[in-house]
């Protein structure tokens, strides 16, 4: 039997076993006077749902749930107010970034001398010698309208190394003793799928060090947190993604050590979401020789992918694209890895029932990655591989249809229309049509995901249903209308069609009989709202197996 179809029924088998001794119990709760919203074609709407342990026992009228109470029952008037599935980012970094909130200077700062300020402050408080680190830098959201500088980063801190790395994770920002600490110098050659910046007049370091010449730097910082620290990160970030309303999240470039802190904050009681935990390509030895595979682990954390990388960044502007990028005529972007690389890692996990990830942004990108893809499809067929296109951003109709005919899944950034709009103008109107393409994708019956990237975009659910409903950013500026959704579109990617991702459909991602207690209740019922102010829906609740992880 191949991996693929050995998952899926696995995991089928597992919700239908469940409904069984179910079936002979009395509910734990019941949420009753309620608009429910349960992503279920054959009831889509409810009043109440019963739940025991960490499942659905029932869903329909007040009158059929209640009906169903003990006396031992809790039993909650929701008040009419809407619930949903709870929502699934398919695509997010949530165990690095709970590290980085632990240790590092949060540089999501409008100006350019607000960041200088931050780092001062935490430099005083490191000892000599020792790297001063930050995050989320945005080149585009600071009122110098200019990308910082290694001459910024030295009059903040001269006595320190300073490594800060942006928002999209591709390129990072370093002073002069940061490139001293790491070797890097003007007659350092860039890595294979690397560049390090050099001002065209004189040669000199501008500061900015993008894709694979990251490693330099990765190499010269001491990695020193405890695995302590990796479960406070996970604790840290659960909280943050439960305020939201989010269940479940994709870690889309883990490592054991990451799997360790998830396993470890879950027996802590500290994890609040579910992880499907992808493995960076360098594990995948390390893993098959350990017998390890995609879906080996509990509805809690469960392994996912091999993660390949082909390109690079949208929000940094290093994606590989067929045409340039506008105002830059020479600058088409970078390729991470070269084909035959992909195939090589890609061959290796496929055949050892390993499903694979890769990120791919640029059109040139996916294509590649579509012929490893398919390639390897040809060479050892696989039922149900689920191949999956992480952003999958720029398309086309035939890529389109190629996704379409392997089964491919792409995960396209929900938030960056809203969040990050000031940056597509770089895109040109015609190719924003056809960036972030839900609505070509549910158009050809392609089950695209919700995805934020976090740290790279932000996760919060509500703005990525407006952005993906509205294609409008912060300042009301609409870019690519023709990938406009509905609202009840917006919910299904990002609740269900994050399940499938991870063969996880028949155990959550809807409001069904036997199917985990992942809910969110929301303030306003989004389907009546105006789509101009779904993100100001407040989150009431969010419960993830039966169990509040957020109330207000």
């Amino acid at each position: 039997m191949n991996q693929g179809t050995s998952r899926r029924e696995f995991l089928g088998t597992l919700a239908a076993f469940s409904l069984f001794p179910l079936e002979q119990e009395k509910p734990d709760l019941i949420l009753h006077n309620g608009n429910i919203l349960t992503v279920n074609d054959r009831g889509p709407h409810a009043q109440a749902v019963a739940i025991a342990r960490d499942r659905f026992l029932a869903v329909g009228s007040d009158s059929e749930v209640m009906n169903l109470a003990s006396a031992a029952t809790k039993k909650i008037d929701l008040g009419g107010k809407t619930v949903s599935p709870g929502f699934i980012d398919a695509h997010a970094h949530p165990a690095e970034a709970g590290l980085m909130h632990l240790r590092m200077v949060d540089c999501d700062r409008r100006s350019i001398s607000a960041i200088q300020a931050a780092l001062r402050e935490r430099a005083a408080k490191t000892p000599p010698g020792e790297w001063v680190l930050g995050f989320k830098y945005d080149d585009t959201k600071t009122e110098e309208g200019r990308p910082l500088t290694a001459a910024d980063l030295d009059a903040a801190v001269a006595d320190h190394p300073v490594h800060i790395q942006h928002r999209g994770g591709h390129t990072v920002y370093v002073n002069s003793l940061g490139f001293r600490m790491a070797g890097v110098d003007e007659k350092t050659p860039d890595p294979p799928g690397g560049k390090i910046d050099r001002d065209p007049a004189t040669g000199r370091l501008t500061g900015r060090v993008a894709e694979s010449a990251q490693e330099f730097f990765e190499k010269a910082i001491p990695q020193n947190f405890t695995r302590g620290d990796h479960r406070e990160g996970v604790k840290l970030i659960s909280k943050m993604l439960a305020r939201t309303g989010i269940t479940s999240a994709t870690e889309a470039q883990g490592t054991p050590t990451d799997l360790r802190a998830y396993q470890d904050a879950h027996e802590s009681g500290d994890l609040l979401y579910r992880a499907y935990c992808f493995i960076n390509f360098r594990f995948l030895d390390a893993m098959i020789a350990a017998g390890s595979r995609t879906g080996l682990g509990n509805e809690w954390v469960r392994v996912g992918a091999i993660k390949l990388v082909c390109d690079g960044s949208i929000s940094e502007r290093t994606a590989r694209l067929s045409t340039p990028y506008e105002g830059r005529p020479n600058d088409y972007g970078i390729l991470v890895m070269t084909e035959e690389e992909l195939y090589a890692h890609g061959r290796k996990a496929h055949l050892a029932g390993w499903q694979i990830a890769t990120h791919a942004n640029g059109d040139v990108a996916i294509d590649t990655t579509m012929r490893v893809y398919e390639r390897l499809q040809k060479e050892s067929p696989c039922r149900d591989p689920r191949f999956r296109l992480e952003h999958c951003t720029v398309v086309n109709d035939s890529l389109i249809a190629r996704i379409k005919a392997l089964g491919a899944i792409p995960t396209p950034f929900s938030t960056y229309v809203y969040y990050h709009g000031e940056k597509m103008r770089y895109y040109g109107d015609e190719r924003l049509n056809h960036m972030f393409a839900l609505r070509s994708f549910l158009d050809a019956g392609i089950r695209a995901t919700q995805a934020s990237d976090y740290p790279p975009g932000e996760f919060i659910p509500m703005m990525a249903l407006q952005s993906e409903v509205t294609r409008t950013d912060m300042k009301g500026n609409v870019w690519g209308p023709m990938q406009r959704i509905t609202v009840e579109e917006a919910i299904r990617v990002g609740t269900i069609n994050g399940a499938y991702a991870s063969y996880e459909e028949n155990i959550k991602g809807s409001i069904e009989v036997g199917k985990l207690a992942d809910l969110v209740v929301l303030g306003r019922d989004p389907l009546k709202e105006n789509p101009s102010t779904l993100v100001t829906i407040p989150v009431e609740r969010t419960m993830a197996g039966g169990r509040w992880t957020f109330e207000s």
